[in-house]
């Protein structure tokens, strides 16, 4: 029993040798010194030696365990390292190579045409304000002279989240509440989104608006055609066309709808401005007194001009997009462009 032993030290030196991972290493320790090992095997039959070779062979299997114990852990420590210097290897950073750059993202195409109408206004003395989106009945109609039976309060129109309360379908009730809290003069754009029941390649139920009005004393439909003319030049080109024709809105009197000289074809006639040569831009007009009356305004005394434009409309015509849905489905090779 005694070669037994020695046979099973050498057996399993030579194993644990040849683990090439902690996961062998275990197994083959298992296989000698577990439970269910051979140093257990061959205990089990130390039965059958004489009573006084007993102690001599317990003690002589004692040490080769205790030897194989000690060996395990070298063996351990060993594999550890390699596995230490394998991943140092294969993960080292060269210092020396250039950084990577981080990708940056840009602003969207509507943020940017609103900067930038923003900033053509600013300049013109115009100051920013911005309202709620979820909005009274009184601001966003009432007290833009639209009555109750007006076609706009139509529910395929408007979204309503009660009798009383909507989700604002243009930034006008910005107006009212600015002149509300400030007495003339007044020069303000604001921008904001708007929702309409409305979409198509050309509609869509939430997209941005940007109004602006001025109050004073005095003012004319001279200086709307005056400010709107210098800011269709000033974000076209020095030069672009542009016309008035007259229309209706409930909120201003005389109202006007603005025209630019077809950007695309510079006037010629094409597809986009169906041939007339135009392209239709914003709407605006002269602040009607019953606006002036809602907000506490003397009409005998001052007068304004109020104008608003979809932004995803100017951005279309800058761009050259022909579809509005384009600007809301995020696709990143479309976003990447600007």
């Amino acid at each position: 029993m005694n070669e037994q032993l020695a046979t099973l030290e050498q057996t399993a030196a030579a194993a644990a040798g040849a683990a090439t991972s902690e996961l062998d290493l275990q197994q083959v320790k298992a296989r000698f010194l577990g439970r269910k090992g051979e140093l257990t095997a061959i205990m089990k039959g130390m039965g059958s030696l004489p009573a006084e070779q007993r102690p001599l062979f317990g003690a002589l299997a004692n040490e080769v365990k205790d030897r194989l114990e000690v060996l395990f852990e070298g063996r351990c420590e060993e594999l550890r390292a390699a596995e230490l210097q394998r991943r140092l290897t294969a993960e080292r950073l060269d210092v020396t190579l250039p950084g990577r750059r981080l990708r940056h993202g840009s602003k969207h195409p509507v943020s940017q045409v609103t900067e930038e109408i923003v900033a053509i206004f600013a300049a013109l003395g115009f100051g920013v304000a911005e309202g709620p989106e979820v909005e009274r009945d009184f601001y966003n109609f009432e007290a833009l002279n639209i009555p109750r039976d007006h076609p706009a309060r139509d529910m395929q129109d408007t979204f309503y989240v009660s009798d009383d309360v909507v989700l604002r379908t243009h930034t006008s009730p910005v107006q009212v509440r600015t002149m509300l809290k400030q007495a003339p003069p007044v020069r303000v754009v604001a921008p904001g989104t708007v929702y309409r029941r409305d979409s198509d390649i050309t509609h869509s139920p939430m997209f941005h608006q940007i109004e602006g009005f001025l109050v004073d004393r005095q003012v004319s439909f001279g200086d709307l055609k005056g400010i709107l003319t210098t800011f269709i030049n000033e974000y076209f080109g020095s030069g672009t066309g542009v016309r008035f024709r007259p229309s209706f809105f409930p909120f201003t009197e005389p109202s006007a709808e603005v025209d630019i000289q077809c950007v695309i074809c510079g006037g010629t006639g094409c597809r986009v401005c169906k041939q007339s040569g135009w392209l239709e831009i914003l709407g605006s007009g002269m602040i009607d007194p019953q606006v002036f009356k809602a907000v506490g305004y003397d009409p005998e005394v001052y007068t304004g001009f109020a104008f608003g434009m979809g932004i995803e409309r100017i951005a279309m015509l800058k761009y050259g997009v022909n579809d509005l849905r384009l600007f809301f489905e995020n696709d990143l090779r479309f976003l990447r462009q600007f």
